[in-house]
């Protein structure tokens, strides 16, 4: 059974950073890519960043780049994301996601909430 369990979230100052963390069972992790999704309240889930299977590419969506690093270690089959320079904007339940044959899987959330 796939499951992705997210860790890492908070409350931070506008500026400051967090790590968040998804560490991931039952499945090859290190053959399938991985991504990191946000949604605000009132909004629509958005695709955040990804990262290919052997972690030799990376993509973010245009309103995090410079700001988020994603990355993974397939020996400890754990996905990150590096958030710094957060803004209020940022704030979301971040959830970590993979697809296997076509069928999405995600983690149940972590919250991160950017406020002063």
């Amino acid at each position: 059974q796939i499951q992705l369990v997210e860790s890492g979230g908070g409350l931070v100052q506008p500026g400051g950073s967090l790590r968040l963390s998804c560490a991931a069972s039952g499945f090859i992790f290190r053959l399938y890519g991985m991504n990191w999704y946000r949604q605000a309240p009132g909004k629509e889930r958005e695709l955040v960043a990804s990262i290919t299977s052997t972690g030799g590419s990376t993509r973010y969506t245009d309103s995090v780049k410079g700001r988020f690093t994603i990355s993974r270690d397939n020996a400890k089959n754990t996905v990150d994301l590096q958030m710094n320079n957060l803004k209020p904007e940022d704030t979301a339940v971040y959830y970590c996601n993979t697809q296997r044959r076509s069928v999405d899987y995600w983690g149940q959330g972590t919250q991160v909430t950017v406020s002063s």
